[in-house]
């Protein structure tokens, strides 16, 4: 299966707990006026249809080229918005946004220092907000506009901090998977020459106990 953008920023044990994106008044907002022209658009071509009846395929292949003008800006931006996301794992948080040209900007949770929401009341009757981070980093502040249930998005922030400072959000690898790799690590280095064969024998047997 094909690994897509997002499964390719995560790090080694690192996992999604939640993915959210802006609410869908954004989209709304963005294609309203496409909408809006291509109503127009169709009805044009059917008053002509009517009207000039000698002229109605002149008329449909006008109205189609001016058709395929909103049609195309509006699946532009139904893209921008589908692709662009807010994703908590349990080791940072990610703004991902961009089709082609990718953008992301993170937090990490250990740099979090607090977390900020506000919700207007039309925002708390359709369920969206402004989530705001500020973080010890370099950025300082990520804010996150309008962003889909924004209560449940802070919650998992606050929680998958609160795991990682209590060490539960980091988990090193199972002894049963680490000691093969790190074996056969140890042997392409005594094969190398950089581990004599009793220091590579004592590693071994170091390994193994752990198992």
């Amino acid at each position: 299966m094909a690994k897509s953008y997002l499964d390719s920023l995560l790090g080694e044990r690192e996992k999604i707990q939640l993915v959210a994106r802006q609410h869908w008044f954004i989209l709304i907002s963005s294609i309203a006026l496409e909408i809006f022209t291509i109503l127009v658009i169709m009805a044009a071509i059917v008053t002509a249809a009517i009207l000039f009846p000698n002229t109605i395929l002149l008329a449909f292949v006008i109205g189609f080229a001016l058709l395929m003008i909103p049609m195309v800006s509006m699946i532009r931006d139904i893209l921008i918005y589908s692709h662009h996301e807010y994703i908590i794992t349990n080791l940072r948080v990610i703004q991902l946004s961009g089709i082609f040209n990718k953008q992301v900007i993170d937090s990490s949770l250990e740099k979090v220092n607090d977390v900020k929401l506000a919700q207007s009341a039309l925002g708390r009757i359709y369920n969206y907000g402004d989530v705001e981070i500020l973080t010890a980093s370099e950025l300082g502040v990520n804010l996150f506009r309008r962003i889909e249930s924004p209560v449940t998005f802070k919650t998992a922030m606050l929680n998958a901090k609160a795991r990682l400072d209590s060490g539960q959000g980091w988990h090193a690898p199972d002894a049963s998977e680490s000691v093969p790799a790190l074996l056969a690590q140890l042997d392409g280095l005594r094969k190398q020459g950089v581990l004599t064969e009793e220091e590579f024998q004592q590693k071994k047997a170091q390994l193994l106990a752990k198992i």
